[in-house]
């Protein structure tokens, strides 16, 4: 069925586009081998993403990506204030109620790291920690000891974490994010509400079996055009999976909006699961209200 008139949505990854993308991805750079990765490519998995969105120069990036997402009926976004990207943190202040918050955690930074998202939280407040374990350098897989402090640390702080599972995009190795390691965090942290990013394949009839398994463990659709939502996703949401898959887009490192929500009038979602995908477990997972 298609969206239903008026649901606004609230978009769990996004950021402010600010005229040099390029910045986003200076952390992989020693990690990727191949020359084309390294010399060719505007962003490390351009290779999967054929239509990149291209931003012309703005005055105000912050109130052009306000306009895309009236345009597209996007309530509200996380943004990572983490990295060089200051105008997200910029877009957080200056519009709370549109934008919040996530950190962009690294477990090699030990305590120090801990140290960093309790000040974030406090100073910003912070609504989750994400991470990017194939991505890190040294990569740091999920269930590896040097990521505890951090799982322990969003605990404490009542927030989600927001990890990349599956094959990584980029041409960098993926034993970091096998889903299959999901299943050791979740049985020793189960107090923590962790959401899997970046689609789990090829592992996706794991990640429905574990989240069948684990209360608080969720699935977003981030860095997923609509149209390559995978179908056991889509099953297990109209079926037992109504309150654990959420929408979060990819604007603007590899998808537009318009993409995006022009795809997704296609995605054969029950009605009932539409609120409950686009905002609805967003805003409970994530502590949105108030």
């Amino acid at each position: 069925m298609p969206i239903p008139s008026g649901l606004k949505a609230i978009d769990l990854m996004m950021n402010i586009p600010d005229g040099d993308p390029s910045a986003w991805y200076e952390f992989m750079k020693p990690l990727l081998l191949d020359e084309e990765s390294r010399k060719v490519f505007k962003m490390p998995a351009q290779y999967m993403f054929k239509d990149i969105p291209e931003i012309e120069t703005q005055q105000d990036y912050v109130q052009y990506a306000l306009d895309e997402m009236d345009k597209w009926d996007v309530e509200r976004a996380m943004l990572g204030i983490s990295g060089p990207n200051s105008t997200n943190l910029e877009a957080c202040r200056r519009h709370p109620d549109r934008f919040f918050p996530s950190y962009g955690a690294n477990p090699n930074n030990g305590m120090e790291e801990v140290r960093a998202i309790r000040r974030m939280h406090k100073d910003h407040g912070l609504k989750a920690v994400t991470g990017f374990p194939s991505g890190l350098c040294p990569q740091v897989a999920l269930n590896d000891k040097k990521y505890y402090p951090i799982y322990a640390t969003c605990i404490d702080l009542g927030i989600p974490i927001c990890l990349t599972v599956g094959v990584p995009g980029p041409r960098i190795p993926m034993e970091p994010q096998k889903v299959e390691h999901i299943d050791e965090v979740c049985w020793f942290f189960p107090e923590l509400k962790l959401v899997m990013r970046h689609g789990g394949e090829p592992w996706v009839d794991l990640a429905v079996k574990l989240m069948l398994k684990y209360p608080n463990l969720y699935y977003s659709t981030s860095a997923f055009a609509p149209k390559h939502y995978p179908k056991a996703i889509i099953d297990y949401a109209n079926t037992r999976g109504a309150d654990k898959v959420m929408y979060a887009g990819y604007f603007p490192m590899g998808l537009s909006l318009e993409r995006i929500f022009t795809e997704m009038q296609n995605v054969p979602f029950k009605d009932h699961v539409w609120p409950k995908f686009l905002r609805e477990n967003a805003i409970r997972v994530f502590q949105l209200e108030g």
